[in-house]
């Protein structure tokens, strides 16, 4: 594991108190212990650049990759750098069991008694190259793709949930009470093209067979934590984050993974119980599933 700092020790009402999202330097209500996945480029990273920025000192974000030490690393490595202390990169490949094992153990030491907040799944992949139509997808590309996709996010999230759970019941005496990210929260980057309902209207400018198929799974996979989890007051949500330039989401797309992450972390610093289990979009739109 590299760039390893230990977190201090947190109480859940000191690491949700931050300024309002109106305040000048747009600081927002998310806090204490964040951990995102696939945060080498796109907007995994760009989570982790405005989450160090916007959130107090009491916080502290895990940010995980598969090569943190590599070349894919390096942006990640250097953002880490701007923030002593505040960022520990975590070697994690998502579609890999032992890997997603050992990630939780290192995550875990460092963490102690104040458990995990906010766990982001953002990591995902999609094969074949766009398109992905009916005649180029074939049996590997729908495996490998559903084992990164709904598989990894899967046993991350059990194997994540004694720290959820510790997070949430820290919280329990909180003033604000209920479900929020700051407390406890699951949320799964999801997409536009999972929905069933829009298939008709989103399938000809994008087939892309094993990714919205998986995507779909994904938002099963939602429903059905934020139901098992909601005896212990952890919030899970499905966010579709738009059409954004990345490296999945290519140059012709619409909008800055800045503006993106932007409308995310606003929308997730208002999420309550109502909105566990649901998909939304980066403007806080619920979307059918």
């Amino acid at each position: 594991m590299s760039h390893m700092h230990t977190p201090q020790q947190r109480t859940c009402s000191a690491a949700a108190r931050q300024q309002s999202p109106t305040a000048v330097n747009m600081s927002v209500a998310l806090g204490g212990n964040i951990l995102v996945t696939g945060t080498s480029r796109g907007i995994g990273l760009e989570l982790v650049r405005q989450l160090a920025e916007k959130t107090g000192g009491g916080a502290h974000i895990y940010a995980c990759c598969r090569d943190p030490e590599g070349a894919g690393g390096q942006a990640l490595r250097q953002l880490s750098a701007l923030h002593p202390g505040k960022i520990s990169i975590i070697k994690l490949d998502v579609a890999d069991e032992r890997s997603i094992s050992a990630a939780v153990e290192a995550v875990k030491e460092q963490i102690g008694a104040s458990g995990l907040n906010l766990l982001i799944n953002n990591a995902a992949i999609n094969k074949p190259a766009s398109p992905a139509s009916l005649l180029t997808s074939g049996k590997k590309d729908m495996m490998e793709v559903f084992e990164t996709n709904v598989v990894g996010p899967f046993l991350l999230t059990k194997m994540f949930l004694p720290l959820l759970q510790r997070a949430a019941k820290s919280c329990s005496g909180d003033k604000d009470g209920g479900m929020s990210c700051r407390r406890s929260a699951v949320i799964n980057v999801s997409t536009l093209l999972s929905s069933i309902e829009k298939c008709p209207e989103t399938f000809a400018m994008a087939p892309m067979y094993p990714y919205r198929i998986s995507k779909a799974a994904l938002n099963m996979l939602t429903c059905c934590q934020a139901e098992n989890f909601r005896a212990d007051d952890i919030l899970v949500a499905a966010v579709h984050p738009g059409w954004v330039r990345t490296h999945m989401g290519g140059e012709e797309a619409p909008l800055t993974t800045e503006d993106s992450v932007l409308g995310i972390i606003r929308v997730l610093s208002t999420l309550s119980s109502k909105h566990s289990g649901r998909l939304l979009d980066w403007e806080g739109n619920s979307i059918p599933w």
